[in-house]
């Protein structure tokens, strides 16, 4: 295929690559003649020597090259909604443009961040090959001008909540703020749980955004998720994937920046871990792929004491362990009831491949291991009384609904394991909080 300039989109892609080239050639100018200390101010600086000014044309160029890129991410969410390289190129893009900006701000007035720097200077390469690949690649896949498709605004916001899973990412929440609480053995200050908890948003609605792309042709197999936004056809691959891949990059961004490494290394290792390990290989392979995923999950409250301590410890890794052994008991008391959606979809879930009666059993077993974990905590002298008692009653209630999925079977039964168990992660996560900081 040939490459081509017909196309307003590339052209524009060239007028950017000419903008951030004069930027990077002015910022490099400012960096080796520090040109920082003869103009202060933003946005914009009065020289006092003529090296100024060229920081002054930097922070210009800085500018320009911002709304140039703005304007090429709307064309491309406008015009390229089928593109499955170009939309999630351009949104990448956008997003380490922008982090760029935001680490350097953050550079000029905190040095010694080893952390931003390393980011800093990978992001500058990141951003170099993703704009020479979007300037080939577009040149290559559009031909002639595209006009902007008519869109409902409202259904679309809507659609891409759905996307996120908001009511999962609430959960997750939970956890990274009992890590949070736990880790300092006191209430965060406000902006260390804006920055923690909204960068952790991000990284589980990206998640679960990719996710669904993953899977987009196997939820129309699904009652359950046969209405999702891509199964149903209201948005497109190349938005699940352009969405997805942005929300991960900029949770990247937001803990890294203002939070600590730690906790965006974490973050992104979640990410990692649920979208790769899980959705693209164990969720298909094996019957185990809720036992080896859920690490997934139990990765959030790792970033919530990371970001109060800096570190890891026995208590991160044994919150770690409650979530991790959470994990199969919740999601096989709803595949027990869900069995025929996933037989349907091919998908080697326990109920499916061992049978109902192995599952229930699996589900008792799984949560005596729980609620033994959950004790690990005031048996080391990690948390005081105030867990104890209430991980014992709320073991105790989970035991029983437990106990009854094994006993008696039935879809009522498990549906209701499936519910109590999600209302029994906040509550010990509560208490997890409230004991910490008694």
């Amino acid at each position: 295929m040939r490459f081509s300039l017909r196309s307003s989109f590339v052209k524009y892609t060239v007028v950017i690559f000419v903008a951030i080239l004069a930027l990077t050639i002015a910022g490099r100018y400012v960096s080796l003649t520090g040109a920082d200390a003869y103009c202060s101010g933003w946005p914009l600086c009065t020289p006092t020597a003529p090296e100024g000014w060229m920081k002054l044309a930097h922070m210009a160029l800085v500018g320009i090259a911002s709304l140039l890129v703005l304007g090429l991410f709307r064309k491309a969410w406008r015009e390229q909604r089928d593109q499955r390289v170009i939309l999630p190129l351009t949104t990448i893009l956008t997003v380490m443009f922008f982090g760029q900006a935001l680490i350097g701000a953050i550079q000029t007035s905190q040095a010694g961040m080893a952390h931003l720097i390393f980011l800093h200077r990978l992001t500058t390469y990141a951003l170099w090959v993703s704009l020479l690949l979007l300037m080939y690649v577009s040149g290559v896949l559009i031909h002639g001008e595209q006009k902007p498709i008519p869109i409902d605004g409202k259904q679309r916001a809507k659609d891409f909540l759905a996307l996120s899973k908001p009511l999962i990412v609430g959960l997750l929440l939970i956890t990274t703020y009992g890590g949070l609480v736990i880790g300092g053995r006191e209430w965060p200050s406000f902006s260390l749980t804006m920055w923690t908890l909204l960068g952790g948003a991000l990284a589980a609605g990206g998640s679960s955004a990719l996710n669904q792309y993953i899977d987009r042709e196997l939820d129309k197999k699904m009652v359950r998720t046969a209405k999702r936004p891509m199964a149903d056809g209201r948005l497109t691959g190349a938005e699940g994937l352009a969405f997805g891949l942005g929300l991960s990059l900029v949770s990247y961004y937001i803990l890294a920046s203002f939070v600590n490494g730690i906790a965006a290394l974490l973050a992104l290792a979640g990410i990692i871990y649920y979208v790769i390990l899980y959705s693209v290989w164990l969720k298909k392979a094996t019957v185990q792929n809720i036992v080896i995923g859920g690490g997934a999950g139990a990765i959030p409250p790792l970033v919530g004491y990371a970001a109060a301590t800096g570190s890891l410890d026995l208590t991160a890794w044994i919150l770690f362990a409650i979530i991790f052994m959470w994990t199969p008991p919740h999601f096989w008391a709803l595949a027990i009831v869900r069995m025929k959606d996933y037989e349907n979809a091919g998908v080697p879930m326990m109920p499916v491949v061992r049978g109902e009666l192995e599952t229930r059993r699996q589900i008792l077993v799984y949560t005596i291991e729980l609620v033994i974990v959950t004790l690990l905590l005031p048996v080391l002298n990690l948390a005081g009384t105030v867990y104890l008692v209430s991980s014992l009653l709320l073991g105790g209630a989970l035991l029983y609904a437990a106990w009854a999925v094994w006993k008696h079977g039935g879809n009522k039964l498990a549906w209701r394991m499936y519910k109590w168990s999600s209302s029994y992660l906040v509550f010990i996560f509560i208490a997890i909080m409230v004991d910490a900081v008694l």
